[in-house]
């Protein structure tokens, strides 16, 4: 199959290689495409060099499938072009994401709306795929009426800049030096602040937005209340998110386990003995979505609330495993 990869210098095109040589995906050819800045180089895949080429007319002919993700921008305009040259589009920007044609996909979830699709498939917002991973089993069997999510989100979900910046920062601390952010808005280390998108008029910032809308789509839940707070702190790798639920129907907190300890995609982490659960440090690098601290809610009537715990590799099942578990099922892999 021949493949591309758009934003392929990326820390989300770095994670595509890796996956992609991981679950022995056919790839017989690969193309790398990155900005004019990166066009030349080279990278490494499957022991091989590849050079970096820049996006241009005709550049997806002869390809059968092509993952974007190199921002909504490029997505917007060379996407369609991609499908036009006849190749499946897996798509990592927020461009494609709530337009209704588009499926939305988290193979564990909702298969049906990706196998054997042509055309654009999205892949969320990788916050939003670690909160689904972590509920979809228990609103399956119980129907969430509504789901509170704080998150605190990892520094490389903000690109290998921003990762760069944490461990420059770190230096810079020990040393005693000023910290002085460039990719990111406001000193990370011994810090954190308020997801660094846009704020929308009703004070919910971009991030959060997203986290709602996508959420519902995935859950096919359009009515679902969501309460979302999005934050950024100083940890190179991994998000994690405290969630609190709400269900319509009765649910304990043992059946919830039993429940997690069963989906694929999901592993429980939930040591109260050794007080061990889920942390970003065992997260990074997996492909599991961890999930403790499962226990009832006692400000809720008894079997309607639960509160969880969940990390998840923003770069790997909120990305790129992700998308190459996408590619899977349109080609029927």
């Amino acid at each position: 199959m021949n493949v591309a990869i758009v934003g392929a210098t990326g820390a989300v095109g770095a994670e595509f290689l890796s996956v992609l040589i991981q679950r022995r995906f056919p790839v017989t050819n690969l193309r790398a495409f990155a900005s004019n800045r990166s066009a030349g180089t080279r990278i490494e895949f499957a022991g091989r060099p590849v050079m970096v080429e820049s996006l241009a007319p005709g550049c997806f002919d002869g390809c059968h499938l092509a993952f974007f993700s190199a921002g909504k921008t490029i997505s917007r305009e060379f996407a369609p072009t991609a499908v036009r040259a006849g190749a499946i589009v897996i798509d990592n920007s927020s461009a494609f994401r709530m337009q209704p044609d588009v499926p939305l996909g988290v193979p564990e979830i909702n298969p049906d709306a990706i196998r054997g699709y042509r055309g654009i498939v999205a892949v969320p917002n990788c916050t939003a795929i670690i909160l689904c991973m972590a509920v979809w089993p228990l609103h399956r069997a119980a129907r969430l009426q509504r789901i509170v999510v704080s998150t605190y989100q990892a520094v490389s979900g903000a690109g290998a800049r921003a990762l760069r910046e944490l461990h420059e920062q770190i230096e810079a601390a020990a040393a005693g030096r000023a910290l002085v952010p460039k990719a990111l808005p406001y000193p990370i280390v011994n810090n954190l602040f308020s997801h660094n998108t846009s704020i929308g008029p009703e004070g919910s910032n971009e991030e959060e937005s997203k986290v709602i809308e996508e959420t519902r789509r995935i859950l096919g839940a359009p009515d679902l209340a969501i309460s979302a707070t999005c934050i950024r702190v100083p940890v190179p790798r991994a998000h994690s998110e405290s969630i609190n639920l709400t269900f319509a129907d009765t649910l304990g907190e043992l059946k919830a386990r039993e429940l997690l300890a069963a989906a694929p995609g999901v592993r429980v982490v939930d040591d109260r003995e050794h007080n061990r659960f889920p942390m970003p440090i065992d997260a990074s690098g997996g492909d599991d979505v961890l999930v403790g601290r499962i226990r009832a809610d006692p400000s809720q009537p008894p079997g309607r609330g639960l509160s969880l715990f969940a990390c998840g590799d923003q770069l790997r099942k909120g990305a790129a495993l992700n998308a190459v578990q996408i590619a899977e099922l349109v080609t029927n892999l």
